[in-house]
């Protein structure tokens, strides 16, 4: 009998599909984004799917409308609450509140922990980015592990790097697992930058080389670089926009170091994981393929692990945005098994 599972924050269902292959069934899920709504009940038709806010389960009434007779035999409830309070982006943005002191950091978090409250699973795992778990943003970790622990839990947290656990690209994400009863480890790494007894990471090259066609090369709908194009295409395989400073030798610097984001002008080294893909479709903004483009949707999806065959609803930057928030599907898997291992060993 599989393992019943609760989706908030779903999205286009990234986490979910990982789950699912780890023995959960989904029974419901949660966003406020029509978009993924339709995404999601097209590649999870079983599954209910209530569009609106977290806060629309403050009763509880509503998940007893969902879930009947199972809201007392949730095994785990899961998802990674929106990010940008928690993003580096923040530390640019000082006009913006963080964390908790940002209305929609506070009524997800606090939303998060009140379906816990409702609910009782047997276990409950947390996502967010790495910036999570910065000292800056210590009053929402704690918020979450005391909340959880007075309702009985047992948490453990890491930041994860996806490309140690067989994912073509370097996606650091913080991740919190509680248990009431169960003990629970995460799980080791899989793969390394160097071997030391585990398997190389996996890279672009590996993933998106069948698809590295002359077609795509001259894609002119895919265009990257804006009025920096030709500053992109003398960036080198895995390199970015530090390759035009005085700091790296550069006999005609462009850029003082450290003067944009990261991502400006990056580009894959096919011998690399990729970078960490991002929420939006940008044209300056990486990563960008080496053969100077744009990824298409069918890239990103590959080095996400979404399956070929996983439809997206939306315009082509709703599709993005969808695939660039989610949690590779191949990490959900790696977690959900431990999580399904713990329970049935407890």
């Amino acid at each position: 009998m599989k393992l019943k599972a609760v989706s908030l924050f779903s999205g286009c269902g990234g986490l979910d599909l990982g789950m699912e292959e780890a023995g959960f069934d989904v029974v419901l899920a949660n966003d406020i984004w029509e978009i993924a709504q339709s995404t999601y009940q097209a590649q999870f038709p079983k599954s209910k799917f209530h569009l609106g806010s977290i806060t629309d389960f403050q009763d509880g009434s509503l998940l007893k409308d969902y879930l009947g007779k199972s809201i007392s035999s949730i095994d785990l409830v899961f998802g990674g609450a929106p990010c940008p309070p928690f993003s580096k982006s923040r530390f640019y943005r000082k006009d913006m509140p963080r964390a908790l002191d940002d209305p929609s950091g506070n009524e997800t978090l606090t939303g998060f922990v009140n379906v816990i409250r409702l609910l009782r699973p047997k276990a409950f795992l947390f996502e967010n980015v790495a910036g999570f778990a910065f000292k800056v943003h210590k009053e929402a970790l704690e918020y979450l592990q005391s909340e959880t622990e007075n309702l009985g839990y047992q948490t453990s947290s890491t930041v994860l790097n996806a490309a140690d656990f067989g994912v073509p690209q370097m996606r650091k994400r913080f991740f919190m697992v509680g248990t009431r009863s169960a003990e629970f480890n995460f799980p080791d790494a899989t793969h390394a930058s160097q071997a030391n007894g585990r398997l190389p990471w996996k890279t672009a090259g590996d993933v998106l080389m069948d698809l590295d066609t002359e077609e795509n090369a001259c894609d002119k709908g895919h265009f990257a670089g804006g009025k920096h194009h030709d500053l992109l295409r003398e960036v080198p395989p895995g390199d970015n926009y530090l390759y035009f400073t005085e700091k790296r030798g550069h006999p005609k610097p462009r850029f003082k170091w450290r003067s944009r984001y990261w991502s400006f002008l990056l580009k894959l080294g096919p011998d690399l994981p990729s970078w960490t893909i991002q929420a939006r479709r940008s044209n300056n903004m990486g990563p960008f393929h080496w053969r100077n483009r744009i990824l298409r949707i069918e890239e990103i999806k590959r080095l996400q692990t979404f399956p070929d065959d996983f439809e997206l609803d939306g315009t082509i930057e709703q599709q993005w945005r969808q695939i660039g928030n989610a949690v590779p599907p191949l990490l959900g898997e790696v977690l959900g098994r431990a999580i399904a291992d713990s329970l049935h060993n407890k």
